[in-house]
């Protein structure tokens, strides 16, 4: 493909997550799976360009007098991002082959105009609607959050499944396999991988075999506060997708000291040479033993869709973990045999996703301050039918992924005013979980200041975007 054929495939990827609600990430494999005369570079060169775009949409739109098409943001782009000049553009918008169309007079005019004093929300780089709650939570530091947030594209980050093997030993198997893993600063069972170039991790070995999990340290974090242990009944209230669940499910087991070893490779086996005598065949490369494990936690997983539910069995069984899936009815019911029994409830409840933007930039744009209000209701009322399932001392975890008050602070005053029988627990109280740091204790007890709530996010912890309030019950 040409330069000026990746712009007009570029654009018309935009278009296309404009008009759906799936993630880019999938619009762009769509494309590819039905433009197969796009070698590897053009797609990478496309996905590029919309990823640029997708990160700088408020400022592009703003440039190019609110037009919010896909060529246009494509063009804006060039000028903006890319430092092109108006004739360099105008090179790429030839019109000929499957190139984009020459320029207008008015995308000239906007081109040549340039874009003037940006608002803030704009230079921020987040939708209008959300500063005022950045300006509240973060104050004189909402710029840096909101850049963080939106503008560098986020890392990989692993859990060991130290009921497996042990971090060293993952460590040292991803660097066999030629990439370069960091030992995460807050989970001390996370290893993190750059996003550049990005890493197939579920091709790996170790993936295969259950040693490690795709999950951002955040989520890691959030799992930690629950403080579960040996024996415990626990539930994940809202497994999703089960990261969490997963999470869950190891630290109730015993802890890997050394790494499985490998089998060990069987003798060569003689076979017929096609020019003559004998040769060895070549042996697969010795795996791991697997690690047999028995659960020392009942774990109940719990969600709305059996979709999801069943999507969770196979990743427990790579991860050799065990979880009883069950589903949630609409109206909360399905739960009545666990009513004031489990020690720990983790309510990762539905929420705008505002934390991972960094990973799902394009969600920024689809978000309106009705699914904020609504997500709020939802939550209120999911927290409070979870709440229900914790026996006296237990404790109880309401997460989201999001940045923004609307969801977060919100849900938890609602939650704190009808439920006089839970009391806060300080964070710095559940911060004992062998799976943290010690720096992890010092800057997350800092972060809560003494109090029951604590928030993480690129900028101040180079985490996602979380929320975590801690609760137990008292009667």
């Amino acid at each position: 493909m040409t330069p000026a054929a990746r712009l007009a495939a570029a654009a018309s990827v935009l278009d296309s997550i404009a008009h759906s609600r799936q993630p880019a990430e999938v619009v762009l494999k769509a494309w590819g799976a039905a433009n197969r005369y796009a070698g590897s570079k053009d797609r990478r060169a496309i996905a590029d360009r919309v990823y640029k775009v997708i990160r700088a949409r408020g400022r592009l739109v703003w440039a190019m007098g609110g037009r919010e098409d896909g060529r246009a943001l494509v063009i804006g782009s060039l000028s903006l991002i890319d430092g092109l000049s108006l004739d360099e553009i105008e090179l790429l918008h030839s019109g000929e082959g499957y190139g984009p169309r020459p320029l207008s007079k008015q995308e000239r005019a906007r081109i040549t105009a340039g874009p003037g004093e940006l608002p803030g929300w704009v230079a921020a780089g987040l939708p209008e609607f959300v500063v005022e709650d950045f300006k509240i939570t973060f104050g004189d530091r909402w710029t840096e959050e909101a850049h963080e947030l939106m503008a560098p594209r986020a890392p990989i980050d692993l859990r060991v499944n130290v009921a497996k093997t042990t971090v060293a030993g993952v460590e040292a198997e991803l660097t066999e396999a030629g990439l370069s893993p960091e030992r995460t600063p807050w989970s001390a069972v996370g290893l993190r991988l750059s996003a550049e170039p990005p890493p197939n991790v579920q091709a790996l070995e170790a993936f295969k075999q259950g040693h490690i999990e795709i999950q951002d340290e955040g989520s890691q974090v959030a799992c930690w506060l629950t403080g579960v242990e040996p024996g415990m009944t626990v539930v994940d209230y809202c497994a999703g997708g089960g990261g969490k669940t997963l999470g869950l499910a190891m630290m109730g087991q015993p802890v890997v000291t050394k790494a499985p070893k490998a089998e060990a490779e069987a003798a060569p086996v003689a076979t017929w040479s096609p020019v003559g005598g004998e040769g060895a065949a070549p042996q697969p490369k010795p795996k791991a033993k697997p690690v047999e494990i028995t659960s020392t936690i009942r774990l109940f997983a719990y969600d709305v869709v059996q979709k999801r539910l069943d999507n969770i069995r196979p990743r427990l069984a790579r991860a050799g973990v065990t979880a009883d899936l069950r589903l949630l009815g609409q109206n909360g019911g399905g739960v009545e045999d666990l009513v004031r029994q489990a020690e720990v409830v983790l309510v990762d409840a539905p929420c705008s996703g505002s934390g991972t933007w960094r990973r799902r930039p394009e969600d920024a744009w689809r978000l309106k301050p009705s699914e904020v209000e609504r997500l709020h209701a939802l939550q209120v009322q999911i927290l409070d039918r979870a709440s229900a399932l914790v026996k006296p001392g237990g404790r109880l975890v309401f997460v989201t992924c999001s940045m923004l008050r609307g969801e977060n602070e919100a849900t938890a005053d609602a939650f704190e005013e009808n439920h006089p029988d839970f009391a806060p627990v300080p964070v710095a109280q559940a911060l004992n979980a062998s799976t943290l740091t010690d720096a992890a204790r010092e800057r997350l007890g800092d972060l809560a200041a003494g109090g029951h709530r604590l928030r993480l996010s690129p900028a101040s912890t180079g985490t996602d975007g979380f929320f975590a309030a801690v609760y137990e019950r008292t009667a």
